[in-house]
């Protein structure tokens, strides 16, 4: 009873709603049906779209512009003391502030660290890329790691990286009275470690990508390949390779981005240390606007941020637009 009456008061609601918009419906049905055919359907999509523009607009476009108006004040957490301060946030990154330096080497190395993924990627694509019985089973094993929220898998990966014995790595290190290593108290050790923890994550997502270009190849172009004496090394090199362009390029644009925005895993893992040598720009970001409530400050990194992978972006793009994808 008190399920169908709570039905009966929701369909009662739409009803209200869609009454209280019929002052507007009409006006609106009587200007449509004057215009053109050709303008009739423009204008339809363009009311299709409209509820989701607005929400886009609230939700994403205008904080995009609002973090650029914080970004120049000088704007505590609680938003109880701002002041206006110009490009001072943006004189101070760039010039004095040694520990954003820091952040931002250590972000680009965990770039170049991560890129490897597309490779690895492509590579378990190529081989789960067969005909054989079973093989679904091995592409949900090999995927299934992206499906995993990022906490989970710092705290799987520092159990099995941790300094201490306590850690699976060095606890089997002890049977062979091997020291322990230092996995995650070493500043080298520690990057090496989320990167991999990374890499072991995300591959999924390009293995998934590369199969679905894999697929979509036809294999007529390997049938007469191999009619006219071309090997598999051949047959990789001219019909695989430029067939993939298209995920290459996706992914490399994805993989940039997302190794900017690594967060996780360093919060989980290594909360920045040792000494800094995993803080990234994300987690600095973090720090600055969460921990030290300097908001105004923390945006500008943010900015800045933004700036970078947009120039990035833009190059990529016209990278591979030279190269003939999306042409």
């Amino acid at each position: 009873m008190m399920t169908a009456f709570s039905v009966e008061r929701m369909v009662n609601s739409l009803f209200g709603l869609l009454e209280a918009f019929n002052p507007i419906a009409e006006p609106y049905r009587r200007f449509h049906e004057k215009l053109p055919p050709k303008m009739q359907q423009t204008v339809t999509a363009f009311m299709f779209i409209l509820p989701f523009g607005v929400l886009y607009a609230i939700f994403t476009i205008l904080p995009i512009f609002q973090t650029f108006y914080i970004s120049l004040h000088k704007w505590e957490i609680m938003g109880t003391n701002i002041r206006y301060i110009g490009l001072k946030n943006f004189e101070r990154l760039l010039t004095r502030d040694t520990q954003f330096h820091q952040a931002f080497e250590q972000t680009i190395l965990f770039v170049a660290l991560t890129i490897p993924i597309i490779f690895v990627g492509l590579f378990f694509a190529l081989m789960l890329n067969r005909p054989i019985k079973g093989i679904g089973i091995f592409r949900t094993i090999f995927y299934l790691p992206n499906i995993i929220a990022v906490t989970v898998i710092g705290l799987i990966w520092s159990r099995v990286f941790a300094s201490s014995g306590r850690g699976l790595i060095n606890a089997f290190l002890e049977n062979f009275d091997a020291g322990p290593i230092p996995f995650l108290d070493q500043g080298d050790l520690a990057t090496l470690v989320v990167a991999f923890t990374t890499l072991w994550w995300t591959v999924g997502f390009s293995m998934l990508i590369f199969l679905a270009g894999l697929q979509d190849i036809s294999q007529a172009l390997y049938d007469a390949a191999e009619v006219d004496g071309a090997n598999r090394r051949q047959q990789f090199r001219h019909i695989t390779i430029p067939g993939l362009r298209r995920p290459f390029a996706f992914l490399c644009i994805l993989q940039v981005i997302a190794s900017f925005q690594i967060f996780g895993q360093v919060d989980v893992m290594t909360g920045g240390g040792p000494a800094g040598n995993t803080r990234t720009i994300v987690y600095n970001i973090f720090e600055t606007s969460f921990l030290y409530f300097q908001v105004g400050y923390g945006t500008a990194m943010a900015v800045i941020m933004f700036a970078v992978l947009l120039v990035i972006s833009l190059f990529q793009l016209a990278l591979f637009r030279d190269q003939g994808v999306g042409s």
